[in-house]
């Protein structure tokens, strides 16, 4: 039996769509730093268990998923610097060109997790993201060293007592205390999605400290033990 959950992968791709290659100034290394390292191997084995699962190809340094339409430059949805202020492109897109990768990448992929609101087999989203282990220059917690993991519902977008309830599930299996609301509070799915149904974010440490395969083991232990609750 599926999990009765919807998992979001928002930053774990690394292409450069073909709309922006020629203004684009990123390094492979440069993209691979900007995205979520690791969440591929960690969260897409749950593509088997849960009730849906939706991700993305197109890098987050071209087309941010997880922030608001409206939000361009910087580190917004269509940005200027990458996390780590490393300039996007020699020339930045016009209001058509954006409007393109808009229309092609961002609103396809929200309008999915939209409809998964609707689905009478799923009673929780949850937005996927491994985080680098020492906070980045654009970022809440510059410098900061951060915890393996993090489970945030922007004190709102999912009851408090299920939340709670993961980061318990969380620590039992990563034996290890599981850090809620910081140093993310919760992005802009989270927080947007949570009108259609109960949303959270979790966000995995890339720390080499622990392997891969513990980090994607434990991942899919707590999240069974959390289902196996009954909190729904």
């Amino acid at each position: 039996m599926k999990l009765p959950l919807f998992i979001s992968v928002p930053h774990a791709g690394p292409h450069i769509p073909p709309e922006v290659r020629d203004l684009c100034l990123l390094r492979r290394q440069d993209i691979l730093a900007d995205y979520d390292a690791e969440a591929r191997f960690i969260y897409f084995t749950l593509e088997k268990y849960a009730a849906g699962f939706c991700t993305t190809e197109i890098a987050r340094s071209v087309v941010d998923l997880n922030r608001a339409p409206d939000n361009i430059g910087n580190d917004g949805v269509i940005k200027s610097h990458t996390c780590w202020n490393v300039p996007v492109y020699r020339k930045f897109p016009n209001k058509k060109l954006i409007k393109v990768l808009l229309e092609r990448y961002y609103f396809p992929y929200h309008k999915k997790l939209s409809a998964a609101g609707y689905k009478q087999a799923i009673r929780l989203g949850i937005d996927c993201h491994t985080m680098s282990a020492v906070g980045p220059p654009v970022g809440p917690d510059p410098g900061r060293e951060r915890p393996l993991v993090c489970v945030s519902n922007a004190d709102g977008t999912c009851p408090h007592e299920w939340i709670i309830s993961l980061a318990n599930c969380f620590a039992e299996a990563f034996k290890e205390k599981i850090a809620v609301n910081t140093p993310y509070q919760g992005g802009y799915i989270t927080r947007t999605h949570a009108a259609e149904m109960p949303w959270l974010q979790i966000e995995i440490s890339q720390t080499r400290t622990y392997s891969n395969d513990f980090k994607k083991n434990c991942l899919l232990e707590g999240l069974q033990r959390f289902c196996n609750t009954n909190i729904f």
